[in-house]
Parts: structure tokens; sequence; C-alpha cells
């Protein structure tokens, strides 16, 4: 979901709701601590330079029961972001606590927000000789076993 699909639903709805990919939902009492512009400039395993940014909201909640954070409250937290921070039409990502700080895509299903986890990869998968994934339903089984390995120069990490 990127900035003008979220503003454009919390500028249609009353009530505010997270669902973790556990199915539990974010307690209702949250608060948005930050609307953050993200910046990570990088050099991938495969020695390609890369510039990504995002918007980074963070979800947290304490024993302020009492509060509940409405969808015009959050629009204007997000319009003050836009006009400091000087944030565009980028993806969002949601950071959440859980054993550490999660990270989620999100998108609205017509009745509540849902955290997708987001997952680590190897972006340089031709430099670094890694075999394509088997399916879904085999992680972490390769579908080639002649894997060639890294080599000191091989421009692999």
């Amino acid at each position: 979901m990127n900035l003008s699909e979220l503003k454009t639903t919390l500028s249609k709805i009353e009530y505010l709701q997270f669902r973790l990919p556990s199915g539990a939902n974010v307690p209702d009492h949250f608060h948005i601590t930050e609307v953050g512009l993200i910046t990570k400039h990088y050099i991938d395993c495969g020695g390609v330079e890369r510039l990504e940014k995002w918007i980074s909201l963070q979800l947290w909640y304490a024993n302020d029961y009492a509060h509940r954070l409405k969808p015009q409250k959050l629009l204007n937290i997000i319009r003050l972001a836009e006009n400091k921070l000087g944030i565009g039409n980028l993806e969002i990502e949601i950071e959440y606590q859980s054993d550490t700080i999660g990270k989620y895509s999100v998108y609205y299903d017509g009745d509540i927000f849902r955290l997708i986890p987001k997952q680590t990869t190897c972006l340089a998968t031709d430099a670094c000789g890694i075999p394509a994934y088997a399916g879904q339903n085999d992680v972490g089984e390769l579908k080639s076993t002649s894997v060639q390995s890294c080599k000191p120069g091989s421009g692999c990490c």
C-alpha cells in the first residue's frame, strides 16, 4: 500500500484496526508513535548500488486503554509529516513490536488493515550462483543440487 492509497482509505473509514499475521488484532489503544521517511542506500552482495525510500509508520501500545486513534487524526499526522518531511507517494512499511521490531507491508481488505511480514532475500542470486527456490511449500529446499560455491574474487558475498 502506498501513501495515497492509505490516505484514501483513511478518509472513508470510521475505525482503525490492524491485524497481525497470526490473526490477532493489534490492541485498539495503539498509537502511531512515528511517521518517518526512510532512505536506504546500499550495495547488494552482487556489487549493485541501490537506493530505496519508503514511509515507516510505527505502531505501539501501552496501558493507555482510553486512547483510540481515529482515522482523521492519523490523516492529520500524515499531512504534518508530508509538510515537514517532504514525503511523497511511497510504499508504507509498518513497524510493530514483537520479539524484536517486526516490519510489515500493509493492505486494507475492506474491513481491516492486514500486516504482511516482510522477508529478507538475496538481491544478486545470479552473481552468487544461488538457484531459484522450489515451490512455496518447499521453502528452503533448492531446485538444484549443483550449486556453485562462492569463491574469493567471484563477486559473491
